[in-house]
């Protein structure tokens, strides 16, 4: 079969994407590749390339090696760390992007998974309902990024027949990998804290709601769009996507059915405002027409496989 690469592998939702590939396709048609080595099950589990984002050369020389005919580029940087690095945030994210569709307009590539980011959105868009085509006017470096990102992939399908398929993230919540550095991290860091010390500190207000999904409903949207025929994506910017929203407070108080005594506290700083600018809920009906999109879980079913899934693996909350 055609080989994948994956670029970005070690990050949250790389390791899980990964994961869910070479279960789906094997572990041999599935190269990894990050600016870093990985955790021992992603290494020993198949092929793995020390590769940097930014290189076309070096990412063409592990096209080549290993006869790579899917891409999916993962690396990026994302919206508060990109904020402390803005150079380097647009750098990584655009320059990239830019390198894969060259290959794939260069044929060495047939087709290429490119994410997006509900960072697009900025304080003059929609916030309920947020629609596929509305205002964008982002605020921060990673949602400019974004931005001109969709528009590189539409034009490079327009101009070069390009196979690029994306999808706009909500906020990732996984208990299997840490998060990388975004706004919606506190739904991540809650769970951890919550086991380990019953407690947590959020850098957003107890109402700040947003739109989430749990990792699974993520990595099946990834793999599902990239198997829809190509006459079923009809959008070639990027798709919205969503599952659920809630608040700090909501994700509290479902931990709460699980640890009675957890207690949270509030003290907002830079991401509430990244927050504020961003949708409360999304209209993803073009992606549910187009390719069948569908989630599997809310609040309360995600919450209890993460805290079920942390106490079987102890070892994460060291």
């Amino acid at each position: 079969m055609n080989k994948i690469l994956i670029i970005g592998a070690c990050g949250q939702i790389g390791t899980a994407l990964t994961e869910k590939l070479r279960e789906d396709y094997g572990n041999e048609n599935v190269i990894a590749s990050d600016i870093r080595e990985g955790g021992k099950e992603m290494m020993e589990s198949g092929p793995f390339e020390i590769v940097d984002a930014t290189s076309k050369e070096r990412i063409l020389e592990v096209v080549k090696k290993h006869e790579v005919k899917q891409v999916y580029l993962m690396a990026a940087m994302l919206s508060a760390t990109a904020e402390k690095y803005p150079q380097k945030g647009w750098e990584l994210n655009m320059t990239s992007l830019l390198a894969v569709l060259d290959l794939a307009k260069e044929k060495y590539i047939d087709k290429v998974f490119w994410p997006s980011s509900m960072a697009v959105f900025g304080s003059t868009s929609p916030k309920i309902n947020t629609p596929q085509q509305t205002i964008m006017e982002p605020t921060t470096v990673y949602g400019i990024s974004k931005v001109a990102g969709e528009h590189w992939c539409n034009y490079y399908h327009e101009k070069y027949g390009v196979d690029v398929r994306s999808i706009r993230y909500p906020g990732i919540i996984s208990w299997k990998s840490l998060p990388g550095g975004g706004t919606t991290d506190y739904a991540v860091d809650i769970y951890f804290e919550a086991l380990k010390k019953g407690s947590f500190e959020c850098f957003l207000s107890e109402d700040t709601r947003l739109p989430m999904m749990y990792m699974e409903d993520a990595i099946d949207a990834t793999v599902n769009i990239m198997k829809a025929n190509p006459e079923c994506v009809k959008t070639r910017t990027s798709y919205n996507l969503a599952a659920i929203s809630f608040t700090p407070k909501e994700i509290a108080q479902e931990i709460k059915n699980y640890i009675p005594d957890f207690e949270i506290t509030y003290k907002p700083d830079f991401r509430q405002d990244i927050a504020d600018s961003w949708p409360r809920i999304i209209d993803d009906s073009a992606a549910r027409k187009d390719w069948g999109w569908e989630h599997a879980y809310d609040l309360t079913s995600m919450t209890k496989d993460i805290i079920t899934n942390l106490k079987k693996h102890e070892e994460l909350l060291s």
